[in-house]
């Protein structure tokens, strides 16, 4: 099967078309046969080996998993023996997590990291909800406890997370606060957003607005600035660093090291956020989406062999909502 293909940690450039052996199902597996792929910050982030401190856990001097790629959608091919709720034929999505591989015709996935896809999405729409939709679902519904009500402001609403966040926090009853470019206001309004911030004309840190929950997706601001945004009683939800470039040893880390170190002596909860996908997350997203509440938005759409160009959009930092690869 064809399948993007990486043996050193580098640039795009690392990123190859290849032939190599389809997967086979275990007992426990669904093979999948991909039709649509979609990119999130994790595979630069992988691709490059950065932050150098993340190479721990993805491999010293190259990755572990060599096909990139985690988030998916397709049809279900074949099924091991001991899968009962999969059956062949089934449109399917799911996060592969750090097993990666779905950069591929084909991707061998676990039962329990894969679900039945909505059934008024398309696989492109489908393939962008996993891994972003799961961390605004744990995000908001799990760390920030939003509840209706709330008001909840994301920093960093027109990416992959954000777009799906502040859907997913008017669906739970609150009152949105949307953070983004001047470019993308009308994208952010037009997800639901309650009032829009234009970072390059307004500090939403010191505009006297106060949120129940601030879901930082982009680690541009210090602590005590994202704090200065909450109400005393507040919560502050911390995921990656998106404006983080590249080239440090520990990255977007240091700033949620900093967050869990801070966290016992504030009397604002300060959460740090750890995904983690599975099918109960996996199957509330797609009861949002077909009731309406969730759509994805697909910025840009990429042939398998043209990753390593889609890749290199991301990396810029200016793509909206996600971008996938369809196969």
């Amino acid at each position: 099967m064809k399948a993007i293909v990486q043996d050193r940690y580098g640039p795009p450039e690392t990123l190859t078309l290849a032939d190599v052996e389809p997967p086979e199902p275990g007992p426990g597996d669904v093979l999948v046969r991909v039709e649509a792929a979609a990119l999130n910050a994790y595979d630069w982030h992988v691709m490059r080996g950065d932050p150098r401190v993340s190479r721990l856990a993805l491999g010293l001097g190259r990755p572990r998993a060599r096909v990139r790629g985690r988030d998916f959608a397709g049809r279900v091919e074949a099924v091991g023996a001991q899968v009962r709720q999969i059956r062949p034929g089934d449109a399917v999505f799911g996060d592969l997590g750090e097993a990666d591989g779905a950069f591929a015709e084909y991707v061998r996935v676990p039962e329990h990291l894969v679900a039945p896809r909505p059934a008024n999405l398309t696989p492109a729409q489908a393939a962008a909800l996993p891994l972003a939709g799961v961390t605004a679902l744990q995000g908001l519904r799990d760390a920030g406890q939003v509840r209706p009500g709330h008001r909840v402001l994301v920093n960093g609403a027109s990416g992959g997370v954000g777009t799906l966040a502040v859907q997913l926090a008017k669906a739970l009853g609150a009152t949105v606060t949307g953070v983004c470019s001047t470019r993308n206001v009308a994208l952010v309004r037009s997800l639901g957003a309650d009032h829009v911030v234009d970072y390059t004309r307004d500090d939403f840190s010191r505009d006297g607005r106060r949120h129940d929950v601030v879901f930082d997706l982009v680690g541009n601001r210090s602590l005590t600035a994202l704090r200065r945004a909450l109400t005393p009683a507040g919560t502050l939800v911390l995921s990656g660093g998106g404006v983080y470039r590249g080239g440090s040893l520990l990255g977007p880390i240091g700033l949620l090291a900093r967050g869990r170190l801070l966290a016992p002596f504030v009397r604002q909860r300060v959460v740090v956020l750890a995904t983690s996908p599975g099918r109960a997350h996996l199957d509330v997203l797609r009861e949002h989406a077909e009731a309406g509440r969730l759509t994805p938005v697909v910025d840009r759409t990429y042939a398998l062999h043209e990753v390593p160009e889609a890749v290199r959009h991301l990396e810029t930092g200016h793509a909206r909502a996600k971008v996938v690869v369809t196969i």
